[in-house]
């Protein structure tokens, strides 16, 4: 009997993993046709990949393809957003000081509740202003993600992770090249540039470009002040995940409660290897192995999620999600470039 179990268990099992394999390996190509790309010819993966998926919307109709797109785009993105808590390390941001890191914090919370007050005035969904305000002022589009996988799930919270993440890659590799210019007309020293760059671009790569592009020493200070921010993405999940517990609870009606729903597992995932990475040594290829696996993951997923979205869809909000990305970008460069002035003056 027991035997008979195991048999049909596995046979559910093999079922399930091959009813997505061919959803998973258009999305795996995808991504590796997006980072081929972006390693010969520059740019960031993550936009090839979503601009890839969308041209292949169509295959979404076919039915061989839609469990796996599914899948990819709603459990690969908490495998690799549960893995980032390995890029945490805090002992590396005592050098920002006191002054430093709550212009960094303050920058970051402000751009959100900034990005949710500016979608509302535009017209647009308070996802968008959520999700485009936490990328923006978090770390680039792997924010997005883990603030996404927070919200209770629907087509609306999937067609604005998608649109804030082309928002987010676009002006961040904007951002990587005319930030230095204004580095340079503001005449400001090495530690200034890096705290500037590294609080108002978005994503991490794009951060350290753009300190390069000054200086390697400015490359080092604006890549600390990064991974700053990317620290506070921990706590802005948590907070987001508490106020979206009952919403997501309400996903699904009729069922009790599961610890998922309140706290989601990723999330636990993320904070412990977070703790984890910071009070004992891990082995490095390890760390460097699932990180590796936590960027794969992400780039799947949004190729996927690139797949699941209508341009015609995305064509009908015309201007004004434009209007928030820019307007949520000049919003933390200022800040930071104001901060930067009252640092002085202290």
């Amino acid at each position: 009997m027991s035997n008979w179990f195991l048999f049909k268990s596995a046979g559910v099992v093999n079922a399930s993993v091959l009813r997505v394999m061919p959803g998973i390996g258009l999305a795996l190509v995808l991504a590796l046709s997006a980072t081929f790309v972006s390693e010969h010819y520059g740019g960031p993966k993550y936009l090839y990949a979503l601009l890839m998926g969308m041209a292949f919307h169509h295959l979404l109709g076919i039915e061989r393809y839609t469990a796996g797109i599914e899948f990819s785009a709603k459990k690969l993105v908490r495998v690799g957003v549960a893995l980032l808590g390995l890029r945490i390390m805090v002992g590396d941001l005592h050098d920002l000081g006191v002054f430093g890191a709550v212009a960094l914090a303050g920058g970051l919370v402000s751009t959100i509740v900034f990005g949710m007050w500016c979608a509302k005035r535009l017209g647009l969904p308070k996802s968008l202003g959520i999700l485009s305000g936490g990328g923006t002022g978090i770390c680039g589009i792997s924010a997005t993600l883990a603030i996404a996988a927070t919200l209770p799930p629907s087509d609306e919270v999937e067609q604005m992770t998608l649109l804030s993440a082309i928002g987010i890659a676009t002006l961040s590799t904007l951002a990587m090249v005319t930030y230095p210019l204004l580095v340079a007309a503001l005449d400001l020293s090495t530690t200034e540039a890096g705290f500037m760059l590294g609080g108002s671009i978005h994503d991490v790569a794009q951060v350290v470009g753009a300190g390069y592009i000054i200086s390697p020493d400015v490359a080092d200070f604006a890549t600390l002040s990064k991974m700053f921010r990317v620290a506070m993405l921990m706590p802005v999940v948590v907070v987001f995940a508490m106020l979206f517990r009952h919403s997501r609870a309400a996903a699904s009606p009729g069922t009790s409660v599961k610890l998922s729903q309140v706290t989601p597992v990723f999330l636990l995932v993320f904070i412990g290897l977070a703790v984890l990475n910071n009070t004992v040594s891990l082995p490095k290829e390890a760390v460097s192995t699932l990180t590796d696996l936590s960027g794969w993951c992400l780039v799947v997923s949004i190729a996927a999620l690139g797949v699941k979205t209508s341009l015609d869809k995305l064509s009908k909000l015309v201007w004004r999600p434009i209007a928030l990305f820019v307007f949520e970008a000049l919003f933390i460069l200022g800040w930071m470039v104001v901060a930067l002035f009252v640092g002085r003056s202290l």
